[in-house]
């Protein structure tokens, strides 16, 4: 297929081209690895400036989209790519072959840097979802830091690069610059720009930007930084975010209360940490939803609010077709009876013919947990609704999820999102923590958007 670029691709190709350092906010839809591609064609065989790539990327992405767009386009055809996913002995055999581009899962970069006893002399690195090194502290961020000096040219690919607020941003933009912008170590970071806001005693767990902080980080980071949304450049369908609320009984709502308090209680004879309130967290996300698991695995029954309303909304829908998101295994397996109950078509998206199934008409409902629905994961051809059985805390993959149906191809003119919210819970919290989160993340695309003429 010919390539005719839009004026945003060809002013991303350039800056990447110009930047030897460069970060780029791609909204889905955009192109992201058709821009890279161009660029890195350019790079190896017009200029001369590269001459072995290397492409980190989540594993589907790996294994079928990146061979995908370099099959695809005419002007790529001359590309010699080799894809180093499976089992070891098939990455060294795909990471020996004579190419230009060499594309492996993120999964494998300890194993290619300590263990693959291949040479690390890639001269250009693209890593697509920057935001998977959002962690300083992770095997995968502290292998790469250490080849990042033997490596030329780099490109950070990212659609969500504040999915946890702006305290993310230290680690993905470390790597690329050395810490130039945002400091070397995250404490300089922290200090720099943040103060402490949730704390019990001398324990910090969180902490909050200081006035004036965001725009002073977006400064920093403007001359490497280019960021675009899909809404900008491409005709998407409109949008619709809608709440369903469930209500429970008195005995439900007592029952939820004394649990609540008790695993409050738990928690006050030492010292709230991130993993011990990610516990708590847990429980009232699994009482919200219905059904709780006991000390012994097993599924207590607290409710079915959210089903009943589930019921509603598919009933409501006449024959449309809906794709469900849920966060707990107690949760499916109680939405599956549900729906067998019901008598509907139905099938979770866990393979590639399920999705096939998808896509092509054949089902009612789809079942889908927000962990498998990341990047590379195209259902808009099946249907425009999505309803939120359980919710997620991750910003990341909450857009994600959405994102694998409201994006460029969808045919309907309106995606409807719809969340079923238990009123007065847990819920709703991290339905406000969401917004805050969107809005950090949303300042800063909008503080680096290029200012390109479309």
């Amino acid at each position: 297929m010919k390539y005719e670029p839009h004026n945003y691709q060809t002013y991303a190709v350039e800056f990447i081209k110009n930047n030897p350092i460069s970060a780029l906010l791609l909204d889905m839809g955009l192109g992201k690895t058709s821009i890279t591609l161009t660029a890195v064609a350019d790079l190896l065989f017009d200029s001369f400036e590269v001459h072995k790539v290397l492409v980190i990327a989540p594993l589907r992405v790996a294994r079928d989209t990146w061979p995908q767009e370099l099959n695809k386009w005419n002007h790529l055809d001359h590309l010699i790519y080799s894809v180093a996913v499976g089992s070891s002995q098939e990455r060294v055999t795909a990471l020996s072959k004579k190419a230009d581009i060499y594309i492996i899962n993120r999964e494998n970069v300890q194993w290619l840097m300590e263990e693959s006893g291949i040479k690390f002399d890639f001269d250009m690195v693209i890593i697509d979802e920057l935001s998977s090194f959002k962690n300083g502290r992770s095997k995968r961020f502290q292998c790469f830091l250490k080849a990042r000096p033997l490596v030329q040219r780099i490109v950070g690919l990212t659609g969500t690069p504040a999915g946890n607020g702006l305290m993310d941003l230290w680690a993905e933009f470390r790597l690329l610059d050395f810490g130039k912008r945002l400091g070397r170590f995250i404490s300089h970071y922290r200090d720099t720009y943040f103060i402490p806001d949730k704390r019990n005693g001398m324990v910090i767990f969180s902490y909050k930007p200081k006035i004036g902080a965001e725009e002073a980080i977006y400064n920093k980071l403007a001359d490497i930084t280019i960021s675009m949304k899909s809404k900008d450049y491409i005709q998407m369908p409109d949008l619709i975010n809608s709440e369903y609320k469930v209500y429970l009984s008195d005995d439900e709502r007592k029952l939820y209360e004394e649990m609540e308090e008790e695993f409050i209680l738990e928690l006050t004879e030492e010292e709230i940490t991130a993993a011990n309130a990610a516990v708590l967290s847990s429980k009232l996300c699994q009482l919200a939803n219905g059904a709780i698991y006991s000390s012994d695995m097993k599924i207590i029954s607290i409710h079915e609010r959210k089903l009943d309303a589930l019921e509603d909304i598919i009933e409501s829908a006449n024959g449309k077709p809906i794709l469900i998101a849920y966060w707990f295994r107690h949760d499916l397996k109680r939405i599956e009876e549900r729906l067998n109950k019901l008598k509907i078509n139905y099938k979770r998206l866990d393979s590639k013919l399920s999705i096939e199934e998808w896509n092509s008409g054949q089902l009612e409902v789809a079942l889908i947990h927000p962990a498998s629905a990341g990047h590379g994961l195209n259902l808009q051809d099946g249907g425009s609704t999505l309803v939120w059985y359980g919710l997620t805390w991750s910003l990341e993959l909450y857009q994600q999820t959405i994102a694998r149906i409201w994006r460029q191809g969808q045919s309907a003119n309106t995606v409807v999102v719809q969340h079923i919210i238990t009123s007065n819970t847990i819920d709703e919290d991290i339905v406000k923590a969401l917004t805050r989160k969107e809005h950090t993340q949303t300042a800063l695309i909008e503080a680096v958007k290029a200012n390109i003429r479309r």
